[in-house]
């Protein structure tokens, strides 16, 4: 297991060793492989602003469950960006072996727990005002 790890962070910071993989593909699919990372990417921004938002501007709600809420969010970001390496390694791996490209739960996963936040937020927002 630790020598996967490594193998995939070696990949991560010296990506230049997928070339030794199979052949290159129409540099369409990489350039659209690179757009859906900085997608991720801004998405994962996205979730980080919006988790020091709920911290720092949300200070209707306890201390408590503003940090919950806010650390749920940030963690999410912080998930989400890391995840967007491994996806793009993973689909140039495939496009460059000619097999099918990954499929991914995290899609699903990240909607899940935007939406979670979501309704945390809404409930603690309607909450916090009857008081």
């Amino acid at each position: 297991m630790i020598d996967r790890l490594m193998a995939t962070l070696r990949l991560w910071f010296a990506p230049q060793r997928l070339r030794a993989e199979g052949s290159t593909p129409d540099y369409r699919f990489s350039l659209a492989n690179e757009r859906t990372f900085l997608a991720w990417i801004r998405t994962a921004l996205a979730l980080v602003a919006g988790g020091i938002a709920v911290d720092q501007f949300l200070t209707g709600l306890s201390w408590g469950v503003r940090t919950a809420i806010s650390v749920a969010v940030l963690a999410c970001g912080a998930l989400c960006a890391f995840r967007a390496v491994s996806h793009w390694m993973r689909c140039e791996r495939a496009m460059r072996l000619g097999e099918d490209l990954p499929v991914s739960r995290f899609p699903v996963l990240l909607a899940t727990a935007t939406a979670l936040a979501a309704v945390l937020v809404l409930v603690a927002v309607v909450l916090g005002r009857g008081r």
